[in-house]
């Protein structure tokens, strides 16, 4: 009986363990494909800043617009209104959580909306999960974004 009280009080005790263990690490730098073209779009660098996870454009694969101009964030609000898109914090505030990192917004250039946003790294970290939604996690769209 004390065998099999130690035994599951061990399985129980390691099972828990492991769902509480840090997130797979995002950081780095990551190609995005357009959903629609399924062409490489951007450059994103994943960095960690006060223990939480942060995304950067740093590079567009169409940095100007039809004038030649630098495209900017004209549809955003707030402080990023009309800022240089290259550059732009698109992804900010993630937390650890379980095996994933949310909690955090994600912006979408394109259009200046702000999303929830959760991620994962998938594939040996070949990969990157990127999901943003609308309130609850069912109403959104996934990305997938490549290592680079």
């Amino acid at each position: 009986m004390k065998f099999r009280f130690g035994l599951v009080a061990f399985v129980f005790l390691f099972s828990n363990a492991v769902l509480l263990a840090d997130p797979a690490p995002v950081t780095g730098l990551w190609r995005t494909i357009d959903d629609e073209t399924k062409q490489e779009k951007s450059v994103v660098e994943v960095y960690e800043k006060g223990g939480k996870i942060f995304a950067k454009i740093v590079n567009l694969k169409e940095p100007n617009d039809e004038s030649g101009n630098p495209k900017t964030c004209t549809k955003c609000t707030g402080e990023d209104k009309n800022k240089p898109v290259q550059g732009l914090v698109i992804v900010k505030n993630l937390e650890a959580d379980g095996d994933e990192w949310a909690g955090g917004t994600i912006m979408d250039p394109s259009n200046g909306k702000t999303y929830k946003c959760i991620m994962q790294s998938i594939e040996g970290g070949k990969k990157l999960k990127v999901r943003g939604y609308i309130g609850f996690k069912a109403v959104g769209r996934n990305q997938i974004w490549l290592k680079k």
